[in-house]
């Protein structure tokens, strides 16, 4: 399954080249967006997730989630 995600539309995230190598992060903080994946992915929750990385909001982190769900709903561009 092909999906495509265009986080520069997610308010809770963004990216600076001098910073994380450029991976997308939690907006105000130094916590990359992959690493919420990876935690979930490996069986975390997200209230989990919100406490061993205090700078992220549980509003960030479902802005995230919804934003990740559009892509996959998303029509590939043709």
């Amino acid at each position: 399954m092909e999906t495509t995600c265009d986080w520069s539309a997610c308010l809770a995230v963004d990216r600076n080249p001098e910073r994380l190598g450029g991976a997308w992060a939690f907006r105000g903080t130094r916590v990359p967006v992959s690493a919420l994946f990876t935690n979930l992915a490996s069986g975390a929750t997200v209230d989990e997730f919100t406490d061993w990385f205090p700078g992220v909001s549980q509003e960030q982190v479902n802005l995230v989630l919804e934003h990740a769900a559009q892509g996959l709903t998303a029509p590939l561009a043709a």
